[in-house]
């Protein structure tokens, strides 16, 4: 790809992630998405992302370094849950924080996703499903190195999630709540220590 198209894509990402924030998943047509990008025709968005499924996923997967964490494990799945879920945890909840764009957008597909169970499925299908799945695999590797108790690492993946959980909704929905609360590297910090104490294995148990 020659430096004009990696520059027009750049332009048509960065179009539609003002055009999704604004109005959303549904309300965000090609055309409008096209429009705010400068281009002459709706066509041209085609050629990069066949469907507007793709390019949202483009949106989400390239402009938010989170998604990008979780899309190539391999450099992850060695180095220590120590080190690994804060900085996961830091990019999702850093995503969100002090970005009223990006608070934005959440709300927006959040209320999407409760509607339309087509856009619930597939954002289900696309994200999250691929952070539980980096999870899923990451907390297996951990089992195997010894530094995790064996669990339902399915479960686990989703343990852990459910714990950031509430820290961003309050960013999303409850900035009030959020105000009062405790800051992200309060909230990360707790949740990381419970969450180990839980799965660390017992002394002796990972020389067994």
């Amino acid at each position: 790809m020659g430096d004009e198209e990696i520059e027009r894509r750049t332009q048509i990402l960065r179009a539609a992630f003002d055009e999704f924030a604004s109005k959303g998943f549904k309300g965000a047509t090609i055309k409008s998405i096209a429009k705010a990008a400068g281009l002459q025709s709706p066509s041209l968005i085609y050629w990069y992302f066949p469907t507007k499924e793709d390019l949202f996923q483009a949106v989400i997967g390239e402009l938010t370094p989170f998604f990008q964490m979780v899309v190539d494990p391999a450099p992850l799945l060695d180095r220590p849950p120590e080190e690994v879920l804060p900085t996961l945890a830091r990019g999702y909840l850093g995503m969100l924080e002090n970005n009223p764009l990006m608070q934005r957008m959440a709300r927006l597909m959040f209320s999407e996703v409760v509607r339309r169970p087509e856009v619930a499925e597939m954002f289900g299908q696309r994200f999250i499903l691929r952070v539980l799945d980096f999870l899923k695999s990451y907390f297996s590797r951990q089992v195997e190195l010894g530094r995790l108790r064996p669990h339902d690492t399915r479960a686990g993946a989703r343990a852990f999630m459910g714990m950031l959980i509430p820290q961003a909704f309050s960013m999303i929905l409850l900035p009030s709540l959020h105000a009062g609360g405790p800051t992200n590297e309060e909230h990360i910090a707790t949740a990381v220590e419970i969450f180990l104490n839980g799965l660390r294995p017992a002394a002796g148990e990972s020389d067994a």
